[in-house]
């Protein structure tokens, strides 16, 4: 019997952007799985996007691992409550920071808080993003462009350059990117053309910031099941997300939490200017 679910999934859709218990099926984030074994003991870490999707997983895998997170997200209250819980459950500390990345004012204000609240900073993971699909590029909107730069690309900087003054050495910055930038879904061109920025983006940091100890890698996610899906893609799309890929599936975010805890271990000292495909056996070049 297969662990995770396979499509046809029922045909459905949400509003931008998106909750998780709405979902059918509902993720699997690692509530019932997932178990840590100190390999991020007393570490401090922020995460953006992390009240659900792949951010959720990667906050209960941290505090399940022994760290405090600062869970930063748009305004998906119920979700970021639960998230919080579950932290909590795990014996960590779990700060909420609401609001839009794309201010560069507000991104300096999650680090403020995550120096006040949780002492320090030794991780930054750089997962919030927004996507929307369109098939034509006269459809894309100036405004609609210009979002998705500010939410996926500007923020990653304006984050970045506001914890670096704070990390020591050993820390890590770990950003999302996605198997468009190597492949870019032509209905997600703008996502995709963000998705590429950020590995140059990473790969120019790692080097930037090896004198100083900081590591900096990225995680390259094929189709996973978040509430991201249903709220942008077409039902049909939507109803077969993730048959393309070699597995016939979507990944679950549980399923990306071991590569977000390899890149945040110090035992991964010499990992610097990577990426880790996470795609269902499609090739990543």
């Amino acid at each position: 019997m297969e662990k995770f679910p396979h499509p046809p999934f029922p045909r459905q859709t949400q509003e931008m952007p998106g909750t998780t218990d709405r979902m059918q099926p509902l993720p699997d984030h690692g509530e019932n799985s997932y178990q840590g074994s100190g390999r991020l003991k007393d570490k401090r870490a922020i995460i953006t996007g992390g009240d659900s999707g792949i951010g959720r997983a990667v906050a209960i895998a941290y505090a399940r691992e022994g760290a405090d997170v600062l869970i930063s997200y748009l305004s998906e209250h119920d979700d970021a409550m639960a998230t919080k819980a579950l932290v909590e459950e795990a014996g960590r500390k779990a700060v909420l920071a609401a609001g839009d990345i794309q201010s560069s004012d507000h991104c300096r204000r999650i680090v403020e808080t995550a120096v006040r609240e949780l002492g320090g900073i030794d991780i930054l993971v750089n997962n919030a993003a927004h996507q929307a699909t369109f098939k034509n590029i006269e459809d894309i909107s100036d405004e609609e462009w210009e979002l998705t730069f500010r939410v996926n690309m500007h923020a990653m900087f304006y984050l970045t350059k506001a914890a670096v003054p704070h990390m020591k050495k050993g820390s890590a910055i770990i950003n999302t990117a996605s198997i468009n930038a190597d492949v870019p879904n032509p209905i997600l061109l703008a996502y995709a053309t963000t998705k590429g920025a950020i590995h140059n983006f990473s790969a120019g940091l790692a080097q930037m910031l090896a004198e100083r100890g900081i590591r900096v890698n990225v995680v390259a996610p094929g189709p996973i099941w978040t509430p991201l899906i249903p709220s942008t893609m077409p039902e049909d799309t939507v109803a077969d997300f993730g048959k393309q890929v070699p597995m016939k599936r979507p990944g679950q975010p549980v399923e990306l939490a071991s590569a977000y805890v390899m890149l945040a271990d110090p035992m991964s000292s010499y990992v610097s200017g990577a990426t880790i495909a996470v795609t269902g056996g499609k090739p990543f070049l």
